[in-house]
């Protein structure tokens, strides 16, 4: 390739040498402008979410036939890599596997009822990484932490009350959820329950399964202020089970590349393609991995050979915590990191009750985090470009930190992507301009068994194959646009916090928070 580089090279020079007109008519940005032009033309035209269904399909299938799952560390999700390997494989690209090892874990038991004064069932949701409690669960008083803007985050937040033996029943925010767990267990509490500080549930991670101190699981703000009442008017006693099963594993990224292209010039695109334990995860992430998967096939039909390399990646364990991303982006060498000049994550684009989140580059919408590393405002407006092109509607959302964009933009690289919302709550403006039903999550079986087939947007799904089609096509040979200014791309109506996190503040996390649902803060 170096010779072939320097041979494309030295044409221009001799031309401009023997003539300048001829070397005013190869200009070779407004040349890679037309080719990305073109190359974005064809694959938009030919990859559709009616091909990349297909693929779902096949993810659907193998779920069936795994246990209902494709989680990482199990056969349904090396079945699901080898699938993908395969299809990359025969259509010519460079593939290959990246292994590292996890901490596998399933949820074997979640369940709370209060036993006094008002017995009932409260749906909870094992914290990731949480100690167990013991078979049949542990029986004791409930006792809130008291309100403040880091509840429960220090030790002083537990002097006023007695909490030794008891259940600490703690608001979300200002923390990771490990810290919440580790103080409460040190003030002398035998489990905690995390309750939302905004609508949806509350699925998290305590980061890791060195951090577990005490049992813990999360539940609804509503569900949360609710207990915090009775236990204010008199004691409440609380049955908690939760157990989680924990072990050594080991399971794989699965990476395709271009076989020409500029190596230093690489564009690089992921989407996650393990499911949670609890169902197939066709939504997500079987759409971000089906969508990707349809355009990198279509790319390699159209025998079009990019200025620049373009990589594909579907990353495992990103439920567990961004651990694929992260092991990834941490193998690389300096050189290879400032090699990729932007990456582009696709989680959840076919929510079925969806909205069309774009990632906020520049934080015009002045939400959770700040901006992206330079270059990440240039790549939102080229997405919301596209969109307005075809008369899309979109808003910006924030990089808080859950899905595998995560690791990139720590490491300085220019990132976007696109979501179609996942636990969070539809808007009454929002289903005015996407249709879907106000006051409802955008995937109702988010993180559920019922994730499945029947869960898919297939507007949405379209419109976002389209994206993925598009940018493909533009970066795999024009990066100038990361380097023009990119006025502010302010959103018409911000997105909603989301339901999930690590810390305690509704998916805008303090500590950086692992996935959409699994997070380490709060």
């Amino acid at each position: 390739m170096a010779a072939a580089a320097a041979t494309a090279l030295a044409a221009p020079l001799l031309l401009s040498a023997s003539s300048p007109a001829a070397a005013r008519a190869h200009d070779p940005a407004k040349e890679a402008a037309r080719n990305a032009a073109k190359l974005s033309k064809k694959l938009v035209r030919s990859a559709s979410a009616k091909d990349a269904y297909r693929h779902l399909e096949k993810f659907q299938q193998i779920a069936e036939e795994s246990d209902g799952n494709r989680a990482a560390g199990t056969a349904g999700h090396e079945a699901s890599a080898a699938y993908v390997y395969g299809q990359l494989k025969k259509a010519g690209y460079k593939v290959s596997y990246d292994t590292f090892d996890i901490t596998y874990i399933e949820t074997l038991a979640e369940k709370l009822s209060v036993t006094a004064p008002t017995p009932r069932d409260i749906t909870i949701t094992a914290m990731s990484y949480t100690k167990s409690t013991p078979e049949g669960g542990v029986r004791a008083e409930l006792a809130a932490v008291p309100l403040d803007a880091t509840t429960g985050c220090e030790p002083g937040d537990y002097a006023s009350a007695d909490y030794t033996g008891k259940i600490a029943l703690i608001q979300r925010g200002g923390c990771a959820f490990a810290d919440k767990q580790r103080e409460a267990g040190a003030a002398g509490a035998v489990a905690a329950i995390i309750y939302n500080n905004t609508e949806g549930a509350l699925n998290g991670t305590l980061g890791g399964p060195e951090a577990g101190v005490i049992p813990t699981g999360g539940v609804t703000q509503e569900a949360g202020e609710a207990l915090a009442a009775e236990a204010a008017a008199g004691p409440v006693t609380v049955s908690l089970d939760v157990r989680q099963l924990q072990e050594e594993r080991t399971t794989r990224n699965v990476i395709a590349e271009t076989k020409g292209g500029r190596s230093d010039r690489t564009v690089m695109l992921g989407a996650h393609l393990d499911s949670v334990t609890e169902g197939p995860g066709i939504n997500d992430n079987g759409s971000g991995s089906a969508g990707l998967l349809e355009v990198a096939l279509k790319l390699a039909k159209t025998h079009d050979k990019p200025a620049n390399k373009v990589r594909f990646a579907w990353w495992s364990a990103e439920e567990l915590g961004l651990l694929g991303a992260e092991s990834y982006v941490g193998k690389l060498t300096d050189r290879q990191r400032a090699d990729i000049s932007l990456y582009l994550n696709f989680d959840m684009i076919a929510s079925p009750n969806y909205a069309q989140f774009v990632y906020d580059g520049d934080d015009s919408d002045g939400e959770g985090a700040g901006p992206g590393p330079e270059g990440s405002a240039q790549i939102e407006k080229g997405i919301t470009d596209f969109l307005d092109s075809r008369n899309v509607s979109h808003e910006g959302t924030d990089f808080d930190g859950r899905s595998d964009y995560g690791p990139f933009m720590d490491a300085g690289i220019a990132s976007g992507g696109t979501f179609t919302g996942a636990e969070g709550v539809k808007s009454e403006e929002q289903a005015k301009r996407y249709g879907g039903e106000a006051g409802v999550a955008y995937d109702k079986c988010y993180h559920a068994a019922c994730d499945d087939l029947s869960n898919i947007s297939m507007r949405a799904f379209d419109v976002n194959v389209d994206v993925i089609a598009n940018a493909v096509g533009t970066y795999a040979h024009d990066l100038g646009s990361l380097k023009k200014p990119a006025a502010a791309q302010q959103s018409a109506q911000a997105a909603p916090t989301a339901a999930t996190g690590t810390d305690g503040s509704a998916g805008k996390t303090t500590a950086p928070v692992r996935d959409k649902g699994h997070t380490p803060a709060s």
